[in-house]
């Protein structure tokens, strides 16, 4: 089934006001911008092109624009729109001033219980959303959830979902929250996202990973053992569900199985929650961001402006690359 795209706003740099650096990547970074006409506030993620063509990310930026065109979920980053100049492409993406979970789970150490359990119900939604429309996300972690001015999250950075039918092969994501599966080169798919969901589960109640170590490698090997220890305080509800999506059989991981997401929703954890509430966002956010207006980017850390530009025009096959894309 193909899936309908939605109508996009046009712009060009031109037409916004640059404001501070809200976050830095591979390929360039994300800046604050405010549109001249419209007054609104924006997340404009600005990525080289040299750099794209240099790393082989061609085809991974263009899955990105093309699948984050046609969702449209309340625990998801609204894509608004994408041009090109001869250096660079431009992603407007909706703006989330509350800063990222990965800084409040800093900050707090761990979360408690309800918090957690907030957090996890709206990321299952969000999660079981993507994988009906057959999109595997594989890049869960707290620095890419971001928490908005009435409290709940949002998914952002989708540099490495994927449409998937059935299996995928690349090896992607960050090292703590890596599916077995993914190590091993398997082949994998909607099954990581829901491995990942247990690691986030265990990171917000414990204040740090399941599966950790200095380098990746003794990440990779303490994944591959599979052994967790859960500190004394967790739950006997929150430690089965995590046991369950931390399972190594991806036949036998909740989530995985024949009902999907709704075995997830169903899981004694989630007993006290009502569905049709976290959609609708009825229910109370356990933090608020502090927030003076909208263009307040202090939940966000301070990154150095950017001295040298590195960007360099494109030519010949690779220029003719970006310009066939009729998405920008």
């Amino acid at each position: 089934m193909e899936l309908p795209t939605r109508p996009l706003m046009r712009a060009t740099y031109d037409s916004f006001d640059v404001m501070a650096t809200l976050g830095t990547g591979t390929f360039g970074r994300v800046r604050l911008v405010k549109h001249k006409e419209n007054n609104t506030y924006y997340a404009l993620k600005i990525l080289k092109k040299c750099e794209i063509v240099r790393l082989q990310q061609l085809h991974h930026i263009k899955c990105e624009v093309d699948i984050l065109s046609k969702i449209d979920h309340p625990f998801i980053v609204n894509f608004l729109g994408s041009f090109q100049d001869d250096k660079r492409l431009y992603l407007i993406l909706e703006y989330v001033p509350g800063g990222e979970l990965f800084s409040y789970l800093r900050r707090q150490g761990k979360l408690s219980d309800d918090a957690s359990r907030y957090y996890a119900s709206q990321l299952v939604l969000a999660i079981g959303y993507l994988h009906s429309l057959h999109i595997i996300y594989r890049d869960l972690k707290p620095e890419n959830l971001l928490i908005t001015q009435d409290g709940s999250i949002k998914i952002t950075d989708f540099g490495f979902a994927k449409r998937v039918e059935d299996k995928t092969w690349t090896l992607c994501g960050t090292p703590e929250y890596l599916a077995p599966e993914i190590i091993q080169s398997k082949g994998h798919g909607k099954s990581v996202d829901w491995w990942a969901i247990g690691v986030l589960i265990y990171e917000m109640l414990a204040g740090y990973p399941p599966f950790y170590d200095e380098n990746p490698f003794g990440i990779y090997q303490k994944i591959l053992t599979g052994k967790v220890e859960y500190p004394k305080y967790i739950d006997s509800k929150a430690k089965d569900l995590i046991k369950k999506l931390l399972t190594h059989d991806r036949t036998k991981r909740l989530g995985c199985l024949r009902n999907g997401a709704e075995d997830v929703k169903k899981h004694k954890y989630f007993s006290s929650v009502i569905w049709d509430n976290v959609i609708a966002k009825r229910d109370t956010p356990p933090y608020l961001p502090p927030i003076t207006g909208p263009g307040d980017h202090a939940n966000f850390d301070q990154y150095p402006e950017s001295t040298e530009d590195t960007a360099v025009p494109l030519t010949g096959d690779d220029k003719a690359a970006f310009d066939a894309f009729n998405l920008f």
